[in-house]
């Protein structure tokens, strides 16, 4: 019971970065049984896997890997568990409670999550269960190792931050468009001649602390986790001053007036935005739709994040979401299997046809993403999609919830000038390194 309170306590605190939106129905079983057999093993034991997904009927990547791993393993139907996205770890950690065996794969779909089900023990380690090779992913995998030297989720989808912007607006302004190797200061003035060229705003930055802070975390030497904010400054100071000069957004007013990102693009109030890959695919239907919605498509492109001076072009901040295999499941090895399927090239590129960024990527996938309808045609955001390092912008910690809610206070406190920024990060390095002593 302490375990399962625990978990609870730390889950609902747990704030996902990423945009996830979408149902927050109850939880529902639905089979996707495929009827396929078309595949050796067709004599084997029949298996039912029972996986714990979210907002399964809008999230069209769920079925595209369970109907693809079942068309070549006809023994094997996949069964999913619908748990909201709202509470999904809460839901989860009360299916788990018990050692509870009826869900076999897990979903894991933030990292305080993560380490909450690592501490409670309720994951198998992976180490000796991937098949593929770790350096596939990135770097990923040694971000979610933990201290005893075993990862315990393998990421399948993999979202990182890229720069969208209006091709209108930059032509009937005259400015060049961003380019994919920008340093953030390059980025503070390209913001200033646009906005004041075009009259809306040069940036849209979202109300996540994550718009504004972590391009500090691309240089590789600071993280979130380690209670020294001290490299924040000088970009709180940046966006400050850009706020100041109307060239952006003020935090406050997006705030009050619950203004999305998706929205101040699509309706041309912004020049440019900084957001994640999931977005692609929010714009491909948006334009898709436009004629029926009697709406203006979007002229977008996309180029690579910009980056601190000195580091590579390509280097950009994200998310992952995972697989792990519940240690009461009674289908442990068929999960294995069906978790490695999931992050071979075959299953890597049943998720890039749904326009989803898998967490294995190459030339090859990428081409299949450019490919999607609706994917900007130019050479520089195909050339976007190339990364050469993706930092996770919350780290694996035991901490990170509480982490995350002290950083989160204060930085809402520094963007509604309710303190200095230097008071701020005062704050923020005091509670975190109490927090990181306990």
């Amino acid at each position: 019971m302490k375990k399962l309170l625990a978990l609870v306590t730390a889950s609902v605190m747990a704030l996902s970065m990423v945009a996830c939106g979408g149902s927050t129905s109850t939880s529902t079983a639905t089979s996707t049984a495929s009827t396929a057999s078309t595949s050796t093993g067709s004599s084997e034991e029949q298996v039912t896997l029972n996986w714990a997904v979210w907002d399964l009927e809008s999230t069209a990547y769920w079925k595209a890997m369970a109907d693809g791993y079942m068309a070549s393993h006809p023994n094997v139907t996949i069964e999913m568990t619908d748990l909201g996205s709202t509470d999904y770890m809460t839901q989860l950690a009360t299916q788990l409670a018990g050692g509870n065996g009826e869900l076999d794969v897990l979903t894991i779909k933030d990292i305080p999550g993560y380490s909450n089900l690592i501490n409670l023990e309720m994951l198998v380690p992976m180490n000796d269960i991937l098949e593929r090779d770790t350096a596939d992913f990135g770097g990923v995998i040694e971000q979610l190792t933990a201290e005893d030297g075993n990862f315990y989720g393998v990421p399948f989808r993999s979202d990182f931050w890229v720069l969208y912007y209006n091709k209108d607006i930059f032509d009937a302004a005259g400015v060049e468009y961003p380019t994919n190797d920008m340093t953030f200061d390059e980025f503070d003035a390209l913001i200033r001649e646009v906005s004041e060229a075009s009259g809306v705003y040069g940036n849209f930055y979202h109300t996540w602390r994550s718009d504004v802070t972590l391009f500090g975390i691309l240089d590789g030497q600071n993280t979130i986790i380690d209670g020294n904010y001290d490299f924040l400054a000088p970009y709180y100071e940046t966006v400050l001053a850009e706020q100041k000069d109307g060239v952006v957004g003020d935090y406050g007013e997006q705030k009050t007036s619950a203004l999305h990102y998706s929205a101040a693009f699509e309706n041309g109030q912004t020049a440019m935005c900084n957001m994640g890959s999931w977005f692609i695919a929010t714009l491909q239907a948006y334009n898709a739709d436009a004629e029926a919605n009697g709406v203006e498509p979007v002229n977008f492109g996309i180029v690579k994040y910009p980056h601190p001076e000195g580091v590579e072009a390509g280097t950009t901040l994200g998310t992952v979401t995972s697989l792990g295999i519940n240690p009461y499941s009674e289908n442990q090895e068929a999960a294995a299997d069906f978790i490695n399927w999931c992050v071979s090239d075959e299953g890597a590129a049943a998720i890039a046809a749904t326009g989803t960024f898998p967490a294995v990527s190459n030339s090859e996938i990428n081409s299949i993403i450019a490919a999607t309808e609706g994917f900007p045609t130019d050479e520089a955001s195909v050339e976007a999609l190339n990364t050469v390092a993706v930092y996770l912008e919350m780290p694996l910690s035991d901490k990170a919830a509480e982490i995350e809610t002290v950083l989160n206070t204060w930085h809402d406190a520094i963007m509604t000038y309710a303190c200095t920024v230097e008071e701020g990060i005062a704050n923020m390095n005091s509670e975190v390194q109490a927090l990181l002593a306990e």
